[in-house]
């Protein structure tokens, strides 16, 4: 993880940062829309990156945690989104040991982030997740297939391993989705993604 984190510190250019936030969130969260909530919530954003997302919810009346642990990302994210609506967070996965001291939360997102575990640190990640989410909460995570960019290494990921692992972890499967990537670049590797919206089970 230290490796994956140092390649997106090193790759935190203007114009990665830009490109970061041109993205819709509302395009990138298509696939799961309609089950987001729709009254103000709080919010985990874990691997917040720029804060793209962390504004969007909080545009929306939720009141968010954005957990970003490279720094020149949430740096990045604190200038260009400074709102009093969300709170950055120097943490990282899997422990998740700072946030789970601010938690539980009714949503918790990780978007294009669960393909940088291996199957170990998803395995210890699991458990945490749940310990941040508040009963009957949902955890929304979007699952990468295909090949990452340079410096910033993706590992295999299996939606039904993730699935299983969440289920034993105490949630059930409201939904599982496959989409295309909606970038271009991606488009023409192949990258696709799996979202899978989760239920704590009370």
């Amino acid at each position: 993880m230290d490796e994956i984190l140092a390649g997106y510190a090193v790759a935190a250019t203007p114009e990665l940062i830009a490109r970061f936030e041109a993205l819709s969130s509302r395009e990138v969260y298509a696939p799961i829309l309609n089950l987001l909530p729709t009254t103000p919530v709080s919010v985990a954003d874990i691997g917040a990156g720029t804060g793209r997302d962390a504004m969007w919810f909080a545009a929306q009346g939720h009141r968010v945690l954005a957990v970003e642990p490279v720094k020149e990302l949430r740096e990045a994210g604190i200038a260009l989104h400074d709102c009093p609506m969300i709170e950055w967070l120097d943490d990282r996965l899997p422990q998740l040991v700072e946030t789970r001291a601010r938690g539980p939360f009714d949503l918790v997102t990780l978007s294009a982030v669960w393909q940088h575990l291996d199957d170990n640190a998803r395995q210890l990640a699991m458990p945490n997740l749940e310990q941040i989410t508040v009963p009957g909460g949902m955890v929304i995570m979007s699952l990468r297939h295909g090949p990452g960019a340079p410096g910033r290494r993706v590992f295999p990921v299996s939606p039904e391993e993730s699935i299983y692992a969440a289920r034993r972890s105490g949630f059930q499967l409201l939904l599982r989705s496959e989409a295309n990537s909606i970038q271009a670049e991606n488009q023409a590797s192949g990258v696709r993604w799996t979202w899978l919206v989760l239920k704590k089970v009370c």
